[in-house]
């Protein structure tokens, strides 16, 4: 994987993706330890975070990332920078790798936006969300919470219920889920699946009891209010009534559950309070395991791997 970009998981092979989980329980040790916890693998490198989006989680996590494998990180705030004076996306690109970077990690409002930024510049190009298109390194992270707490990928069945018409995060997901064996089921409001779906090995529902019945993953994706129009259901009440994960709603899917958020969260819409604290929720795990997948990706890309 040294020197390629990371824009989508359909780019990403079964072996790929086993060797980015496999690199990332190495660096989870890393983070986990006590004192010290910069590595040298970078050392020399330089990283910058263009964000043209708010973030806390993923912006954070691959900023840490990158200073615990020993690399400079610079990170540039859209709302701080020569793109409020109108500066174009491909110019800022150019003017970033003129300073001789080694690698971008871009999230833009723009479907598509990292894949144009891999076709302009040089430097490795990684996606922190473009859009509704794509968000690789959640996928992979989500990939990493499940199979530490299960065991096992293949052969589970993964509910993602909610905004997936919006969600880049369902679109990754999927990707990286049915290439390892899972078997996927969308559940949430007619208006808020996709129009046009054919993908093996995954199954739409309307019913999110249908959908989580006998589930051993629930994927609760946040309703992204930012990027509907009005009237994509009835009111806020009526979803959290219809489509809301609850206490009484997990008693449908396995006893050991595990509840996934890619976060923030919408606390009483998609999911309540107590699921979200509750024994078989890994939502700050996965926190914590978006550092280490992100420094997987960072060191392969970069460095390819070598200690």
């Amino acid at each position: 994987m040294l020197g390629k970009s990371i824009t989508a998981m359909e780019s990403f092979s079964a072996k790929e993706i086993r060797l980015v989980l496999d690199t990332a329980y190495k660096m989870k040790q890393i983070i986990r330890r006590g004192g010290d916890k910069k590595l040298s693998n970078l050392r020399g490198k330089s990283i910058v975070n263009l964000f043209y989006e708010p973030s806390t989680r993923t912006r954070t996590s691959f900023e840490l990332a990158g200073k615990y494998l020993g690399a400079d990180v610079v990170s540039i705030n859209s709302g701080t920078s020569s793109i409020v004076k109108g500066e174009s996306l491909r110019d800022t690109l150019r003017t970033i790798e003129a300073m001789g970077v080694d690698a971008i990690v871009m999230r833009h409002k723009s479907e598509g936006a990292a894949d144009f930024a891999a076709r302009v510049v040089k430097p490795v190009i990684i996606n922190a969300g473009d859009g509704a298109h794509a968000h690789p390194s959640q996928a992979l992270l989500d990939l990493f919470t499940i199979e530490q707490h299960k065991g096992r990928l293949a052969g589970l069945k993964v509910a993602i219920v909610g905004d997936i018409l919006h969600s880049r995060v369902a679109r990754s997901d999927v990707y990286a889920m049915t290439k390892v064996g899972i078997e996927v089921h969308f559940a949430g409001p007619k208006t808020l699946l996709p129009r046009f779906f054919d993908f093996d090995g995954v199954t739409v529902h309307e019913s999110l009891e249908d959908a989580i019945t006998s589930a051993d993953v629930i994927n609760v994706l946040r309703i992204q209010l930012e990027r509907q129009q009005a009237g994509l259901f009835p009111s806020t009440r009526e979803y959290a009534r219809v489509f809301g994960i609850n206490d009484a709603r997990l008693s449908l899917a396995k006893d050991d559950v595990l509840i996934l958020h890619p976060g923030p969260q919408n606390k009483g819409l998609e999911i309540s309070s107590e699921v979200t604290y509750c024994e078989q929720s890994a939502i700050q795990e996965q926190v914590q395991n978006g550092v280490a997948v992100r420094m997987a990706l960072l060191d392969l890309t970069l460095n390819g791997g070598e200690a």
